[in-house]
């Protein structure tokens, strides 16, 4: 089983996925008021089929919720993922 981990990295203003210490995926946003707009995820495809998107969604839109912000989810995989739980509602604003 991989060691996996979430990092926010605000430099260049996404969350990335970390297997093992390998960097797998992130989810790239930018911010507009309390709004977080993500715009594009990617998981390296020697990563795929693990869950890691699921992984990464999930840790980068409980923060954005713990912070107190909004999710904008442009990005198809993050709506899909947001479509797929009630977790989010009332933290969604339509893109």
């Amino acid at each position: 089983m991989a060691d996996t981990k979430v990092v926010h990295n605000r430099e260049q203003l996404r969350y990335e996925v970390y297997s093992d210490d390998r960097l797998a995926g992130f989810t790239q946003y930018y911010r507009t008021g309390d709004r977080v707009v993500f715009t594009h995820t990617e998981i390296d495809k020697a990563f795929g089929g693990q869950g890691l998107g699921k992984v990464l969604a999930a840790e980068a839109l409980d923060d954005v919720v713990a912070n107190g912000k909004v999710i904008v989810p442009m990005c198809e995989f993050i709506a899909g993922y947001v479509k797929k739980t009630d977790k989010y509602d009332g933290h969604v604003q339509a893109p």
